[in-house]
C-alpha cells in the first residue's frame, strides 16, 4: 500500500478516575469502609491533595486500579517489538500469520532515512521488491505464516494495548527519554497526550524520568539535566 502515519486513540478509561484513586488512597488511611470513602469523596482539589501526597510518597499501588486501553495504528514492527517488552501491559496485535498483505504492504520509514533523498529512494525500492516477492510466495500457496519471513521491521502494524496508570507513568518515564528511539517516543507521546487531554493533573507524572528525578541516570546524557554523579558532587560541596 504506502508509507503510513502514526495514529493513537484512547478507547477506554474510567469515567471516575480521580475518585477511584482517591478511594484507594483514603482507604489505606481511614477506618471507614472503602465504599463509604467513595460516596463521601470531597471536591477535586482536596482529592488531588491527598492523591499527590500519596503518589509522592511512592505508594503506587493506589494508581494500579486505573486501566487504560489504546487503539494504535501504523507503527512499525520494530516499534512494537520494543513496546511488548514492557511487562505489565496487554496486547492484541494484527497477526502476520492470519492477515495476508495485499499489494504493497504498509510501511514506516525512519525519519533519519526519510530526510536523505538518496537513501529514502533505495528504501522504497527495497520495500517494492520485498512486496513483490511476498506476493509471489502467496500466489504460490506459501502460507502467510511462512511468507511473512521476508517482511522487514519497517512493516506497519496495528494493535490494542492496555495498561494500568502506574505502568503508563513508567512507560512515559522511560520512553520519552531522548535516549529512546524516535518512533517509540512519538508513540508514547501520543498515548500520553490522549490521557492528559482528559486528566490534565497527570501531566507532571507523564514525562521523561529526568524531569521527575531532577537528574539523568543514563550512562550517556543529552545534557537536559545534570547527571547523577555531578549532582551528588554539587550537594557534597555545599
Amino acid at each position: 500500500m504506502a508509507k503510513q502515519t502514526l495514529s493513537v486513540e484512547l478507547i477506554s478509561m474510567p469515567d471516575n478516575m480521580l475518585k477511584t484513586i482517591y478511594t484507594a488512597c483514603k482507604t489505606c488511611y481511614s477506618a471507614k469502609l472503602p465504599y463509604e470513602n467513595y460516596l463521601n469523596a470531597p471536591d477535586e482539589e482536596k482529592m488531588l491533595e491527598l492523591i499527590k501526597r500519596v503518589i509522592g510518597s511512592g505508594h503506587y499501588s493506589t494508581i494500579e486500579h486505573i486501566q487504560l486501553t489504546f487503539a494504535i495504528q501504523n507503527v512499525s514492527r520494530a516499534c512494537t517489538h520494543q513496546l511488548v517488552r514492557h511487562r505489565h501491559m496487554s496486547f492484541s496485535q494484527k497477526s502476520q500469520r492470519y492477515v495476508k498483505e495485499k499489494g504493497e504492504f504498509d510501511y514506516i520509514i525512519p525519519k533519519t532515512i526519510e530526510k536523505n533523498p538518496e537513501l529514502n529512494k533505495k528504501f522504497e525500492e527495497f520495500i517494492k521488491l520485498t512486496s513483490n516477492l511476498y506476493q509471489e510466495f502467496i500466489e504460490a500457496n506459501i502460507p502467510a505464516e511462512d511468507a511473512r519471513s521476508i517482511l522487514p521491521n519497517a512493516a506497519a502494524s496495528s494493535l490494542v494495548a492496555s495498561l494500568n496508570l502506574r505502568e503508563l507513568i513508567h512507560l512515559a518515564n522511560l520512553r520519552l527519554c531522548t535516549r529512546a528511539q524516535l518512533e517509540i517516543r512519538m508513540l508514547v507521546g501520543a498515548m500520553v497526550n490522549e490521557v492528559i487531554k482528559k486528566e490534565p493533573w497527570l501531566k507532571p507524572y507523564l514525562v521523561p524520568k529526568c524531569e521527575r528525578l531532577g537528574y539523568c541516570d543514563e550512562d550517556k546524557s543529552c545534557g537536559k539535566m545534570p547527571v547523577k554523579e555531578e549532582l551528588l558532587k554539587t550537594v557534597q560541596t555545599v
